[in-house]
């Protein structure tokens, strides 16, 4: 048997290439939508992928299993859950294809695959045990838990209510997946676990780093798994608090997977702009331009009016699907080496109209014709007090996640996270918007997001944690952390 993990470090997502070297065949558990690549290792490795599935519908990136089905491969899925958690586009369809319930198996060459429902994360989510039958083996070596149990952690049960708009639905996800950990709990030890995801995921709250674990140590050391150990109510409570505020587009994931998501074919090749392209989009709210620098002080100072920043580093993903709405024509200003990078990023989340981009310095040099450029007011924390205390409309807004805020914050601030900020934006009182973050990485963003939607802003940079310590105008403190 040929195990291949294959990591997203952007999105924090395991796909798994799992090939039988006997027969040639190959299947790939959860990929993402641009297929090329698992095709590529597949074919460096003497294989064929004959079969795709994913664990559950989404929340975090568009599925490739719709795009491996319209290239002849066979397509797994869950026919768990009720009717809203169907794969509407994959049944009664023409591609080839098998629904799995608990308890049905498959195979792929010499190895077996067999389904264990384990809602929870969603209703439909479904596990994988893998059993190497070529290899002369008749029990499971490992399970395929997608976004059920992670390294240190479990699938956050509250995205249908925080992410999909099911009101009330968090408590019985929270006790269905309960139910699906006292399963878990019956496998042998010695099973590896093999999740969906890692460390930087949006899909829980505490995910561990290592990329795979075994039954018994996720029993004795994951901390989710000890509160069901110790009791239903306890857990329900443990598992759903202090969960983070969900990316915007997650909602939108969830939708797509389930309806199916558009064929994606060859990847966008966006054009380079000229200075009359950036002429025409400076100032042009029917388009974004996404501004990737990573240097926010730069963005800060000049930018393209009403361009929004997403600084290129392990959160482009997310930072994009918070602030940019699907069908907008994209522009992008990037250097030329990330602009592949940066496609594949914006596709997996369904940004598919990626139409050009400029370089940093092609930016610079169109700035130096004169052009019209915008501007963000930038002051440190150690401006906040005076700002906060001799200007009478000023609006302290908070853009970190609940908990943080919880821990510490300004007296009488506002607090959006800001990836939620553009479906919230009708909760921001008028006044002139002082906006923080941790250390000023969201601040940065969430104060491009509502320039662009007309509001006046102050970003403050620098770290919150040092200055709390000593200002008088921070009402709750704890330990703080830089972020």
């Amino acid at each position: 048997m040929l195990f291949r993990q294959i990591w997203d470090k952007k999105l924090a997502q395991y796909a798994y290439l799992i090939g039988c070297q006997a027969t040639g065949e190959a299947i790939i558990i959860d990929p993402e939508r641009d297929i090329d690549r698992y095709v590529e290792i597949a074919n460096q490795e003497g294989l064929k992928i004959v079969a795709s599935a994913d664990t559950h519908i989404h929340a975090d990136y568009l599925t490739g299993l719709r795009e491996f089905a319209e290239s002849g491969v066979h397509a797994y899925a869950s026919d768990e859950g009720d009717a809203d958690w169907k794969y509407d586009w994959l049944i009664d369809s023409s591609y080839s294809y098998t629904l799995l319930t608990h308890g049905d198996s498959f195979n792929v060459g010499n190895i077996k695959f067999t389904t264990i429902h384990s809602p929870g994360h969603t209703p439909e989510h479904i596990s994988f045990l893998v059993t190497d039958l070529g290899g002369g083996a008749d029990q499971p070596m490992g399970i395929l838990t997608g976004d059920f149990v992670f390294v240190g952690d479990l699938g956050r049960p509250d995205l249908l209510e925080s992410a999909a708009g099911i009101e009330g639905a968090a408590d019985e996800s929270a006790r269905a997946l309960y139910q699906s950990v006292q399963t878990f709990l019956q496998l042998d030890d010695f099973l590896q676990v093999w999740p969906a995801h890692g460390a930087g995921s949006s899909c829980g709250k505490a995910l561990g780093a290592i990329p795979q674990s075994t039954v018994g140590y996720e029993r004795a050391f994951n901390g989710a798994i000890g509160s069901a150990i110790r009791g239903e109510a306890e857990f329900i409570s443990a598992i759903l608090d202090g969960q983070p505020e969900p990316p915007m587009y997650f909602a939108r994931m969830k939708r797509d997977n389930r309806s199916g998501p558009r064929i994606l074919g060859n990847l966008p090749e966006p054009r380079s702009l000229t200075d009359q392209d950036l002429a025409n989009l400076s100032g042009n709210t029917d388009v974004v331009v996404l501004d990737a620098r990573l240097d926010r002080s730069a963005y800060m100072a000049s930018h393209l009016p009403d361009s929004l920043y997403a600084p290129f580093n392990k959160s482009f993903n997310t930072t994009a699907g918070s602030i940019v709405e699907e069908d907008v024509p994209i522009y992008l200003i990037i250097e030329e080496e990330h602009v592949a990078e940066a496609v594949r990023d914006l596709i997996r989340i369904g940004l598919d109209t990626i139409e050009g981009f400029a370089t940093p310095d092609g930016l610079k040099s169109y700035a130096s014709t004169g052009a019209e450029m915008a501007a963000i007011r930038e002051i440190s924390f150690e401006q906040v007090d005076e700002v906060i205390e001799t200007q009478s409309d000023v609006v302290v807004l908070d853009v970190r996640n609940q908990a943080e805020h919880q821990a510490a914050h300004i007296s009488n601030s506002i607090n959006i996270a800001h990836t939620r900020l553009h479906v919230r934006q009708d909760e921001i009182p008028p006044g002139t918007k002082l906006i923080h973050c941790a250390g000023g990485g969201r601040a940065a963003i969430a104060s491009s997001l509502l320039a662009r939607l007309g509001h006046d802003v102050i970003f403050v940079s620098g770290s919150f944690a040092s200055w709390a310590a000593h200002s008088d105008h921070v009402v709750v403190k704890a330990q703080l952390i830089d972020s």
